[in-house]
């Protein structure tokens, strides 16, 4: 029996796991992620995380088969990490540096995509070979799988769909830079800027108007109970995202997509209004593309993780 570790960084922490090669969880554990300096600590911390699990499963090297690891940034084919805003990092080789600390082999993927591939091998997306998760919380989250393999592209930014331009005619700025990204509308934070905006020019009355902080959760509550308000504000979101989604779905023709994140806690109703809202703009060929919910939550970084050491240094 083999084992592998799956790595996944965050802003704040960093969650670890120890599987069997069968792809088997036997350990999760997280640590803090210690950005300043530049994150100079971040894979020193891991290495140490990793050495001391070893030592706690009394694990030989020759029985760890590798190391995967999730970071949030592009990371191309080879491993070549290009700027981590939040950990403070440049441009360098994680694979690299990453295997010299630990002594063992490790593959690198960009944090998103590490999660959908860990939906597709063991969550919601287990049933297919090409699919798309977004997750839905304070921004957009992207990850494309074809074919059973992450989509790395050419300049590791594959699957950055939450800064797709959608609409030009945008005043306010995006956190990348940019004005009208995707993000700013199919967030939870967007849909709050489409309510706001919707209440700015409307004067249906609702008890919106009577908070001065509202969420997203708010406004399914209202939905839920047949507020008029909220229900014209649920329907433009859930157009934004039928057709964002359809625009993605044009390009990669997936099986599946599937919903994750804060915003995918309101659940069916979410996707038949997401898909009822899709189809229009989707090309016909996708009319059979499935909508189903994430089911690995904040796991489905580290086994996306092991599952890209697995597919590299398995047997």
């Amino acid at each position: 029996m083999r084992y592998g570790f799956g790595v996944d960084v965050g802003g704040t922490s960093i969650k670890l796991g120890l599987f069997t090669e069968a792809g088997d969880r036997m350990e999760k554990w997280e640590i803090p992620t210690r950005t300043e300096h530049g994150g100079a600590a971040v894979l020193p911390d891991v290495a140490a995380a990793v050495r001391a699990c070893t030592a706690r499963h009394n694990l030989s090297r020759e029985q760890i088969l590798g190391l995967g690891i999730g970071v949030p940034g592009p990371v191309s084919r080879d491993g070549v990490v290009n700027r981590c805003a939040n950990l403070g990092w440049g441009t360098f080789s994680i694979q690299q540096v990453l295997s010299d600390l630990t002594g063992l082999p490790v593959k690198a993927g960009n944090d998103a995509n590490v999660a959908a591939l860990g939906e597709c091998w063991k969550g919601g997306g287990r049933s297919y070979h090409s699919m798309i998760l977004v997750t839905l919380g304070t921004g957009i989250g992207g990850g494309i799988v074809v074919d059973g393999r992450i989509l790395y592209g050419a300049h590791g930014a594959g699957g950055e769909i939450s800064h797709m331009p959608m609409r030009k005619e945008e005043t306010d700025m995006c956190s990348c830079g940019k004005r009208g990204c995707a993000e700013q509308y199919g967030s939870a934070n967007g849909i709050v800027r489409l309510a706001r905006r919707r209440m700015a020019c409307s004067a249906t009355p609702s008890p919106l108007r009577e908070m001065e902080h509202f969420t997203c959760k708010d406004i399914f509550d209202l939905c839920a109970g047949g507020d008029t308000l909220a229900l014209e504000i649920q329907e433009e979101y859930f157009d934004f995202l039928g057709q964002f989604l359809a625009d993605v779905c044009c390009v990669i023709d997936p099986e599946a997509v599937l919903l994750g994140g804060g915003v995918s806690k309101a659940g069916r109703p979410l996707l038949d209004g997401v898909r009822k809202h899709f189809l229009p703009y989707m090309f016909h060929t996708g009319r059979e593309i499935t909508f189903a919910l994430a089911e690995l939550g904040n796991d489905a970084g580290i086994y996306g993780s092991f599952k890209l050491a697995l597919d590299a240094f398995g047997r």
